[in-house]
């Protein structure tokens, strides 16, 4: 059984076709990088896997189990999580808030922030596991929108942990992030348990080639190249759709 598989998913807006008939399979504990140059469709085809937009036609599977038209909250529940481009976080509320939401929310039910953080001590040393493996012990009591840019990107990888998730999906973990940053994001990335599979969009070729067992290039929203890492680095039609000579087909 693999984490993930596409079988000719196609995502249409109106005449524009942006993902083109992508099939693909993610092994359980497989590392897995999509790249691509801007407007390739891979922002597209992650809101697709994830539910975010509905597959315009073929099929998605999560660990053997067909969630095409499943809503995004069940497919939460099958145990995929995944980042976007801009952190979604809770800004008006403590890196401890914000984590033990993470933890709690997808158990389901209501929650009282003011008094159920404060007193459910149940959760209180698996968020500060958390906050550690994210190097965020020292700001726990602070609002994630006092955090800096590197932090914030930090504290939402602690939240696509919090509930022990199968799949992660990442889009663009490293963008926007100082060369320090990007060190400590490459680290949290290798250091991921092999228990949960890895799927991330990066521009950053280091950390997208160093983390991977396996790459994606989409380019115009069809898989032009899929292999190692060693085999995509050297591949001459990659390097073309990166220096922006890729001929146009006829």
């Amino acid at each position: 059984m693999n984490s993930l598989s596409l079988l000719n998913v196609y995502k249409k807006f109106g005449g524009l076709v942006a993902v083109n008939d992508i099939t693909m399979e993610i092994a359980l504990g497989e590392r897995r990088a999509l790249i691509g140059p801007n407007g390739a469709g891979k922002t597209t085809l992650f809101h697709v896997i994830a539910g975010d937009l509905p597959a315009s036609s073929g099929h998605i599977l999560l660990f053997g189990q067909d969630v095409t038209h499943m809503p995004v909250h069940k497919r939460v529940k099958l145990g995929l999580r995944r980042t976007y481009q801009t952190a979604a976080l809770c800004n008006n509320l403590t890196v401890y808030q914000n984590i033990y939401l993470g933890v709690v929310g997808p158990q389901g039910g209501h929650y009282d922030m003011i008094h159920d953080v404060n007193r459910d001590n149940k959760f209180k040393d698996q968020i500060i596991g958390i906050a550690r493996m994210i190097n965020l012990t020292d700001k726990l009591q602070y609002l994630a929108g006092e955090l800096s840019h590197g932090e914030r990107r930090m504290l939402e990888f602690g939240l696509a942990i919090a509930h022990k998730p199968k799949l992660i999906m990442l889009d663009e973990p490293a963008a926007g992030l100082s060369p320090e940053e990007r060190i400590k994001v490459k680290q949290f990335l290798c250091e991921l348990p092999r228990e949960i599979t890895l799927f991330l969009i990066e521009h950053d070729m280091d950390i997208a080639l160093s983390v991977s067992d396996h790459v994606t290039v989409l380019h115009e929203g069809k898989i032009i190249a899929d292999g190692t890492p060693n085999e995509i680095a050297s591949n001459s039609l990659v390097q073309e759709v990166y220096l922006g000579t890729i001929p146009n087909e006829s």
